[in-house]
């Protein structure tokens, strides 16, 4: 056990530090776990993405239970964007079992959409305030009844492709999303829901990269080590810290991991 604590010392410490980021900030787990596992430590690319995604869903799935036991989840919206979500990872798993082996050039393809994941990130928390405001603002372009499910539906399936392909999309992005949709929820509510449909979609992704040899589990098992008291830890901090200079610092460091593994 010692021998272990030891070889995967470093993994847990990486663990640590973006567990810390997600504790204070809710987001920024997969947009920072899986490019520091690649540029890094030099982990490959699908590698990255397919524990990463078992991380998201184990370390996500007690999130959940916390919200729900304060009623934080809306199951409505969660039940239609698991539709979209999980429709579009299991076609993704699919398709990324028929081109078969890695090649050099499937590789850079995922480093590609990791860095492209990441800018998304990181706009989105750049303009989350702006973009809530301007939903608040004008109600008249907001889908309702049948056009808000099926809009849901779609941005479900959207963030379904981002996750299994790069394992990043369903913290931020989903969640500014579901503000664009749902302006009236409390961010206790966003937080619950975007939390919420994000356990089915990395658990499935995640049982379908390891289907395909893509979970490293002592990789994995490192990381969870150092998390989860991180991340107790950072939501103690995060009511003391200004929630604007931790978003503002996580959006430039994603920026910048970002315009790094596109421009590589």
């Amino acid at each position: 056990m010692l021998q272990f604590f030891l070889d995967s010392s470093h993994f847990i410490i990486s663990g640590a530090l973006v567990g810390l980021l997600v504790g204070m900030t809710g987001v920024g787990g997969g947009s920072l776990m899986t490019p520091l596992l690649t540029i890094i430590f030099g982990v490959a690319p699908t590698t990255a993405v397919g524990t990463d995604l078992a991380f998201a869903a184990i370390t996500k799935g007690f999130g959940t239970a916390a919200h729900r036991l304060h009623g934080n989840v809306r199951w409505d919206i969660v039940r239609l964007l698991c539709i979209g979500s999980i429709t579009t990872a299991v076609i993704s798993i699919l398709v990324l079992k028929l081109i078969g082996p890695v090649s050099k050039n499937f590789n850079h393809f995922i480093s590609l959409s990791i860095g492209i994941s990441v800018l998304l990130t990181a706009v989105s928390l750049l303009f989350r305030t702006k973009l809530l405001k301007w939903a608040q603002d004008n109600p008249a372009f907001l889908p309702t009844g049948s056009r808000l499910k099926l809009a849901t539906i779609i941005v479900g399936a959207v963030i379904g492709v981002l996750v299994t392909i790069s394992s990043i999309g369903a913290g931020a992005i989903g969640a500014t999303l579901i503000l664009l949709l749902y302006p009236h929820l409390k961010p206790s509510q966003v937080a619950g829901t975007d939390i919420a449909y994000a356990v089915p979609l990395t658990a499935l992704a995640g049982i379908g990269h390891w289907w395909l040899g893509n979970v490293h589990f002592v990789l994995l098992f490192g990381l969870l080590i150092g998390s989860v008291p991180a991340i107790w830890l950072g939501a103690k901090l995060s009511s003391i810290l200004s929630e604007r200079i931790t978003r503002a610092t996580l959006a430039t460091t994603l920026f910048l991991v970002g315009i790094k593994l596109v421009c590589s």
